[in-house]
């Protein structure tokens, strides 16, 4: 097959949150596993050659118009969920957003294979667009091959608590802080229990944003929350070497979201060996499996009681531990690209 990919998300923002990372991901995967096919990897604009078979563009967002119209070329998408419209009340779109959305429903409707990142999404856009279910494949993600259990390295261990000033033990929260991500809440159940709290994210450390955007209120508040207090270590953007290390210095990692087209982080953590507390919000539960502990994301003090329970139990962080590694084991790139391979050749047959 001759494949043509658009990467053009990796020459913006994207580059650095799950959109590029799941590209990466698939560009090498593809190429690793599947070096039989020729890919072409693109820029929005560029001219194709005529013989390309079809193309993927990996990305789509509901307000934007992710991907141009290739009359002459099969298309697959990816659609990785649809929260801005599913809950609006958080994404003012505006006449020219309304407007966007349907050229976008339209577009999608037109294109010959989805792909989406869990059941829940799937169903979410079978539901709001009128695809036929049949139409819509889920290909899981993974956490990348080096996130795994640190053997045998005390001393880079000892030398990454020292880089950052990280105490003995702690919570760990790596994302963004969209309200989706449920933050405010989280630090407000950590307050009470009165322990060390690590946030890792390009968004921690930058302070140049509009206060009065609303899409920037969740930022705004968790600024407030933790800036006169020391027990909340703000890292920002780190290497995914140093994020392994962190992961697995953590005594538990606290994913409480609202929504998830996926979550990625609880695998991470998994991956790493550290005990995972998460929701039973949309596609997490697909996820985590049984190898998490839950709570009620909108109750404060379900979260508060689920970090206690694990952060004062050495037993208990021992088998999430076990089973987590196991969990994240089930998932893995080798298959997200051979089931993509999937639905390319479906796509071809059509």
């Amino acid at each position: 097959m001759k494949i043509a990919i658009d990467v053009s998300p990796l020459q913006t923002g994207h580059k650095v949150r799950g959109v590029g990372f799941y590209l990466e991901n698939l560009k090498k995967s593809l190429l690793k596993y599947h070096p039989e096919n020729s890919y072409t990897f693109f820029i929005r604009g560029e001219k194709l050659a005529e013989d390309v078979d079809f193309v993927h563009f990996p990305y789509f967002e509901p307000f934007f118009l992710a991907r141009p119209i290739y009359r002459r070329y099969k298309t697959v998408v990816t659609v990785h969920d649809l929260t801005p419209i599913i809950f609006p009340e958080h994404f003012p779109k505006g006449v020219k957003g309304f407007l966007t959305w349907q050229m976008q429903k339209y577009s999608l409707r037109k294109v010959n294979e989805i792909i989406t990142d869990s059941k829940s999404s799937k169903k979410d856009i079978v539901k709001l667009i009128g695809i036929k279910s049949e139409k819509v494949s889920v290909v899981y993600l993974a956490a990348g091959e080096e996130f795994t259990r640190i053997q045998n390295s005390e001393s880079r261990i000892q030398n990454l608590r020292e880089k950052y000033g990280l105490p003995e033990r702690f919570v760990l929260y790596v994302g963004d802080v969209t309200w989706n991500k449920n933050l405010p809440r989280l630090i407000r159940a950590v307050k009470t229990l009165s322990i060390p709290m690590v946030m890792v994210g390009k968004v921690f450390t930058s302070k140049d944003y509009d206060k009065s955007n609303v899409w920037n209120k969740d930022r705004l508040e968790v600024e407030l929350l933790t800036e006169t207090d020391p027990s909340f270590i703000k890292l920002g953007f780190i290497s995914c070497e140093d994020l392994v290390s962190i992961y697995n210095l953590a005594t538990v990692f606290v994913m409480p979201s609202l929504y998830e087209g996926f979550g990625l982080p609880v695998l991470e953590a998994m991956a790493c060996g550290c005990p995972v507390i998460t929701s039973k919000e949309s596609s997490l539960p697909e996820v985590a499996g049984d190898a998490a502990h839950y709570i009620d994301a909108y109750n404060q003090d379900s979260i508060a009681d689920g970090i206690k329970k694990i952060f004062f139990n050495k037993l208990i962080q021992e088998h999430l531990s076990k089973v987590g590694i196991e969990r994240a084991a089930s998932f893995s790139w080798k298959k997200t690209a051979a089931q993509t391979l999937e639905v390319y050749e479906r796509a071809l047959r059509k």
